[in-house]
């Protein structure tokens, strides 16, 4: 007599997993948090967070580091999926730290780096020992580095060579007075993984990632949206081209790619043949030098 198969697919698997790291991380840490900031990453880590203590509802805050320059169409999606969900959100305004003087603008209008001090100081002050964010290790390569609980110490710096083993999927979540654990559930999932999981649970994503006409213009060989955090120079020609964006970011480094996927299906059929990551083809922050990304990181970044 045949066995039925227990077998789980690729995606039942990953959703597995994340779930099972999730509720670690709330069995294990006292204060922890869910970073979410609209992107379709989070969007997935939050959908997960949601399905791991349902019908209970989610039993921590989440957190967005605003640097004043977001998408509108993002910002609109995360206040409607807060007040879906009633969820407690924690917002650490970057503008509100330049205002006080905490932070610096830097001279090319990103707020990019200076949202690292806002971020680390919204943990401490709100006494986070654990925020959960949906960075995957196929985006770039310091994140190929991070194991899913990366400890940071009471700095909020990480080191790279510092990093506590996960042997059979066991997660030590110990820090003292001052520490923290940055926490990684969808780490082993892919951009094709994450498109692929929002097509098989109908998640609904902002309208910025489907294919739709916007004014651009061309900076380091990006399609740059022409808005009031990208404003093109007196050498740059604007145009109307049909773009969607794979990455949401700040709106002054984040940029578009020229596309017709308006559907899912197509958005899946363009990422299963492209061969540069959302981030290596759109980011500008990670083109400033070889280790860009890492050096964020080692200073606290997620």
């Amino acid at each position: 007599m045949t066995q039925p198969s227990h077998a789980l697919s690729q995606l039942d698997a990953l959703e597995a997993e994340g779930i099972h790291i999730i509720r670690e991380v709330v069995a294990q840490m006292e204060r922890p948090a869910l970073l979410f900031s609209g992107g379709k990453d989070s969007i997935c880590l939050l959908h997960l967070a949601i399905k791991a203590f349902a019908p209970a509802r989610l039993p921590m805050p989440v957190v967005h580091i605003d640097t004043g320059q977001n998408f509108p169409e993002v910002l609109e999606y995360r206040d409607r999926i807060v007040a879906e969900h009633g969820l407690n959100l924690i917002v650490g305004s970057v503008q509100d730290a330049i205002d006080a003087g905490r932070v610096k603008e830097e001279p090319n209008g990103s707020r990019n780096r200076i949202q690292t001090p806002v971020l680390l100081e919204t943990i401490e002050s709100n006494k986070f020992d654990a925020c959960m964010g949906g960075a995957r290790r196929d985006e770039e390569k310091a994140r190929a580095k991070e194991r899913v609980f990366s400890f940071r110490d009471d700095f909020g710096q990480w080191d790279p060579r510092n990093q506590r083993p996960e042997l059979w999927n066991l997660y030590n979540g110990k820090v003292h007075s001052g520490e923290s654990i940055r926490v990684f559930p969808l780490s082993n999932w892919t951009e094709l993984d994450i498109w692929d999981y929002i097509r098989s649970r109908e998640i609904e994503v902002p309208s910025i990632y489907y294919a739709h006409e916007r004014e651009v213009f061309l900076r380091d060989g990006m399609w740059m949206a022409a808005n009031e955090f990208a404003v093109p120079g007196d050498a740059d020609e604007t145009v109307v081209k049909k773009v969607r964006y794979r990455t949401v970011g700040d709106a002054t480094l984040t940029a578009a790619v020229e596309s017709d996927a308006d559907t899912i299906d197509k958005i899946i059929e363009e990422t299963a043949a492209t061969r540069l990551t959302e981030r290596g083809a759109t980011r500008g922050d990670d083109r400033v030098s070889e280790a860009a990304m890492e050096d964020r990181k080692k200073e606290g970044y997620f």
